[in-house]
């Protein structure tokens, strides 16, 4: 199958200038990016993709062994940089598409020169010495909760991870995002984000990576970014003067700021 309808890729921006591969996270799509698109589009090609299962991908590409682990979705993101033919881009991934960029990177060093994450969390589960911010039991429920009443867990759950409460159409927005994604393909996406645990891949990044966190976030708390920077070598942590999970969509303005920033230290 084409790789491009499979992934309904797109493709903007400066086509002379260095690649940025937008990668959405779990229950988005790349509709998601379309406030940080214009910022970039000046000096940099910049690729959209939806992962099989999310956004206007063909659903028919689904297989639940495939997308059972993140290596599934890397290996999406991977065949896409190989599709067209991108050398050193840069990675930018929200939420569980940081970790996703992690993987691919690690496959396709040739491919993917820098990372961007996004509000990353390597995994959510408190372990030992470790604050995710979800215990097992919240995450069992979590999941139990969406597999029984996928549209409902939608409803309440939206909300909560954008945050911004005093805007409630960002909260709308992620849930009609949810909701449009097919609730079993969202099943085996939501068990592979929410049980998974990248930490020591972390320690294998060897590429520029700029970690970018919010000052508020109940997916990701402040906990998390710093064990991800200092899980990386000579990565830069930035805090965002930004609440929730999505600031690429609430603070999208500060969330540019640093992307461009960090591009700029590249070039």
């Amino acid at each position: 199958m084409d790789i491009v309808r499979r992934n309904h890729v797109t493709v903007t921006g400066n086509a002379e200038g260095p690649a940025v591969v937008l990668a959405h996270g779990f229950g988005c799509d790349q509709n998601m990016w379309r406030s940080t698109v214009p910022a970039l589009a000046r000096d940099y090609r910049v690729v959209l993709f939806d992962y099989v299962g999310s956004g206007r991908s063909e659903p028919a590409a689904f297989s639940e062994g495939r997308y059972a682990s993140l290596q599934g979705y890397a290996r999406d993101a991977v065949e896409v940089c190989e599709a067209l033919d991108l050398r050193d881009a840069v990675f930018v991934g929200h939420s569980v598409s940081a970790m996703i960029g992690v993987l691919a990177a690690g496959t396709a060093p040739e491919r993917i020169g820098a990372l961007v994450m996004v509000a990353p969390s390597p995994r959510y589960i408190d372990d030992d010495g470790y604050r995710g911010g979800f215990s097992a039991e919240d995450i069992d429920e979590l999941l139990t909760s969406l597999e029984s009443n996928y549209l409902g867990w939608s409803a309440a759950m939206a909300p909560v991870i954008m945050g911004n409460a005093e805007r409630p159409e960002l909260g709308v927005e992620l849930k009609n995002s949810f909701c449009a994604t097919d609730p079993d393909m969202a099943r085996v996406f939501a068990r592979t984000t929410f049980l998974s645990d990248s930490r020591e891949d972390l320690k294998s990044v060897r590429v520029p990576t700029l970690v970018l966190e919010c000052t508020q976030d109940a997916i990701a708390p402040r906990e998390v970014g710093a064990y991800v920077h200092h899980a990386i070598a000579g990565s830069t942590l930035v805090t965002l003067d930004a609440t929730g999970h999505c600031p690429h969509l609430s603070a999208p303005e500060a969330t540019n700021e640093a992307i461009l920033a960090f591009l700029g230290s590249l070039r």
